[in-house]
């Protein structure tokens, strides 16, 4: 009999005819062949069944296998208990990222099969979209190659069953005879008894996905079946799954353990696996994805990363154009649109309505009420007592629903359905992503009008820029984004109202306006300024300044400045001089006029200035070098290094020490103006539609002395 037992079905159809030997049942060999035949059939059909993977309107399903990223899981021990909002919020400030937040660091949270294997009644809890049903199926799938003796992570020798139970509508509820359809479906002999058989030997793997689709009135008959049955035959082993904020306890015997949020191990692993095939490993498609995911500029993309199913619209984002649009606002919107309805219907979950005539975009507009004012007011979180309170007048005045409405009934509902809001602690909310609130706050300042206002009060506040780089996506009118860039534009100059800095930003222009290269002018603007600045840093030293918001910049003003001609490293060449020409340190002259020479070839290459002037410079530098070079006096050396060299430098640029020479107070806001104008680049990016003749103007007077 042993020729029979080869190729797919082996495994399993082994396992089969012990459970029916066991039993007590007579088996033939017209038996074995059958049970051979039905068990390749029970495996290819679960692969069929559960492990292709088509959601979010794909055209084509990806097989579970291949993009499967292994999940890890939280124990109730794991997750910190605050012991205020307060100090809840404190914990997320820190890292922007509101996951589960865990005692363990992200490397030691357990690996889902590991934790299967070592639990024999598990309750797999997790948001909408963080993996819980695949993470279902690819158990099952590892149990059915253990099976067939392959290499596989879940260790105990049982058949896997998967039963959705969104199909528990029925009032009675008959589970044995749902695992019996199971078998019946492929073919096995006398189905009904082997299932009794499997199930009074512990044989079987029940696997019960989505609790939370359930519907509502029959929950409590569902729970109870499900207890009774497990308690009836409590040696087989089961997994179940639901969703966080639906889950009212009942299971008993089941370990409740949190599905954690992607790490960034985990994250680039997903992508990795997602594009696998030739082609993407070529052009090493993964490996770029995820770099650019890396990028500042999409911290907040990245954010969503952490959640599986937002995670797998990234992916095929990026699948579609090699890049993640510069319009974000369009980005969150679907992200937001897929928790809102789009992965209910991929589901098929027939919920009730969350109240008879909100739509999902007067939720949307409910949504983003909460937002703004929890974002304005700097509140990340929320009790339960303030969303009711805004729900029901949101309701009130929209749709004339009388304020005795269950506030807290479609608090639970939204969140349970869509997992927008979320519960993070007792009687403290937050929304699921720090990304979404943003959008929807972004989404509330342009549909009221409001943005004039944040623009004014939030212009340099680093917590809002976010929502300021969202807005031009979203202001789609004909001068929404043109009259937002100006207010940016008139705020930007507030910072350059004191006559010193005028002085400064007077010489940059006049002492560039000449210069024959075809740099934008803004950017030669820009690096003379940091130059005259950088040189003077004796006087200078509490510069606030930064060199990567400099170059931020410079790179989008003048990219063959920032690529071609080494700018970055010119500008750390600039502040090396600076320091060893610090007058109250004795140095090595001749590494002074080394620096300095090399720096002003530099300056003569990339022609900002007069070409003259700096080839005069570099002639009076080489010989103060040979003069050097023939002395052994320290004090002369002293003195021509003191005297000298800086004294060239500025007298070759045409501005005097004094100019150069900034107060804290002249530091901060000239730090601030480039903060806004960097702001400013950023949000003509992202806008939707911006006229050239007005983008043109604002750039042209870019570090220039603003008109009174």
């Amino acid at each position: 009999m042993s020729e029979l037992f080869s190729g797919t079905g082996e495994g399993l159809a082994r396992l089969g005819l012990e459970i029916l030997n066991k039993g007590g049942s007579s088996v033939s060999g017209e038996i074995s062949q059958r049970w051979f035949n039905a068990s390749g059939k029970y495996i290819a059909n679960y692969k069929k069944r559960h492990c292709q993977l088509k959601v979010l309107g794909m055209r084509d399903p990806v097989d579970l296998a291949r993009v499967y990223t292994g999940v890890k899981l939280l124990g109730d021990d794991d997750i910190i208990r605050f012991e205020s909002v307060a100090a809840l919020e404190e914990s997320y400030r820190k890292t922007r990222f509101r996951g589960y937040v865990g005692r363990q660091s992200d490397g030691e949270k357990r690996s889902g099969v590991v934790v299967a294997n070592e639990r024999q009644y598990l309750m797999v809890l997790g948001g909408p979209g963080a993996g819980k049903s695949t993470f279902l199926r690819k158990v099952g799938l590892e149990a059915l190659k253990t099976l067939h003796r392959e290499t596989a992570s879940y260790a105990h020798r049982c058949v896997p069953v998967l039963l959705e139970l969104k199909r528990f509508e029925a009032d009675a509820i008959d589970i044995p005879a749902l695992i019996t359809n199971e078998f019946a479906t492929c073919d096995f002999p006398e189905p009904a008894q082997f299932t009794q058989n499997a199930l009074r030997q512990g044989k079987l793997l029940i696997l019960l996905d989505g609790l939370d689709e359930v519907p509502t009135a029959n929950l409590d008959n569902v729970i109870g079946t499900i207890q009774d049955f497990v308690d009836r035959y409590d040696q087989n082993r089961f997994i179940a799954s639901c969703r966080t904020a639906a889950y009212r306890g009942g299971f008993t015997r089941f370990s409740d353990v949190g599905m954690a949020d992607f790490d960034d191990q985990q994250i680039e692993q997903f992508i990795g696996n997602w594009f696998s095939n030739e082609q993407d490993r070529e052009r090493e498609t993964g490996k770029k994805c995820w770099e650019i995911l890396q990028e500042p500029k999409n911290k907040a993309a990245k954010e969503l990363a952490h959640t599986p199913l937002l995670l797998t619209y990234l992916c095929l984002v990026y699948d579609r154009s090699q890049r993640f649009p510069a319009n974000r606002s369009s980005l969150y919107q679907k992200a937001l649109r897929i928790l809102l309805e789009e992965w209910a219907a991929e589901k098929r979950i027939n919920r009730d309505e969350i109240y008879e005539g909100l739509s999902i975009e007067l939720e949307e507009q409910l949504l983003s009420e909460i937002a703004y004012s929890g974002f304005d007011a700097d509140q990340l979180f929320f009790s339960r007592r303030e969303l009711t309170t805004q729900i029901k007048t949101f309701l009130s005045e929209t749709l004339g629903v009388p304020k005795t409405l269950n506030g807290e009934a479609v608090l639970q509902t939204i969140e349970v359905q869509q997992g927008i809001l979320v519960e993070r602690a007792e009687n403290a909310y937050s929304f699921s992503h720090l990304t979404l609130q943003e959008y929807l706050t972004a989404q509330y300042l342009a549909d009221n009008n409001q943005w004039s206002e944040m623009v004014e009060n939030h212009i340099t506040d680093s917590r809002w820029r976010e929502v300021f780089l969202l807005l031009p996506g979203i202001l789609t009118g004909k001068q929404g984004s043109n009259l937002f860039l100006k207010m940016l534009e008139q705020q930007a100059n507030k910072y350059l109202q004191s006559e010193h800095l005028k002085q400064l930003v007077q010489w940059a222009t006049e002492s560039t306006k000449f210069s024959s290269s075809n740099f934008n002018p803004a950017a030669k603007r820009i690096y003379a300024l940091f130059l005259a600045i950088d040189l003077n840093l004796d006087f200078n030293r509490a510069l606030a300044l930064g060199i990567d918001l400099n170059s931020d910049l410079l790179s989008t003003f003048a990219p063959r400045i920032y690529k071609d001609h080494g700018l970055n490293f010119a500008l750390k060449r600039i502040q090396a001089l600076s320091t060893t020409l610090d007058l109250g340190h004795i140095n090595n002259l001749n590494t002074d006029l080394e620096l300095s020479i090399d720096l002003a070839k530099h300056f003569l290459q990339i022609n900002i200035f007069s070409p003259t002037n700096f080839s005069r410079l570099i002639d009076r530098l080489e010989k103060l070098r040979s003069n050097t070079l023939n002395s052994n006096i320290r004090a002369q050396q002293e003195q021509v290094s003191r005297a000298g060299i800086l004294e060239l430098w500025f007298n070759t640029l045409g501005i005097s020490t004094a100019t150069a020479k900034l107060s804290m107070q002249h530091v901060t806001a000239l730090s601030e103006y480039f903060y806004i104008c960097e702001l400013m680049v950023r949000c003509k990016e992202a806008a939707v539609r911006v006229s050239p003749d007005v983008w043109a103007g604002i750039e042209s007077r870019i570090l220039t002395v603003p008109e009174e």
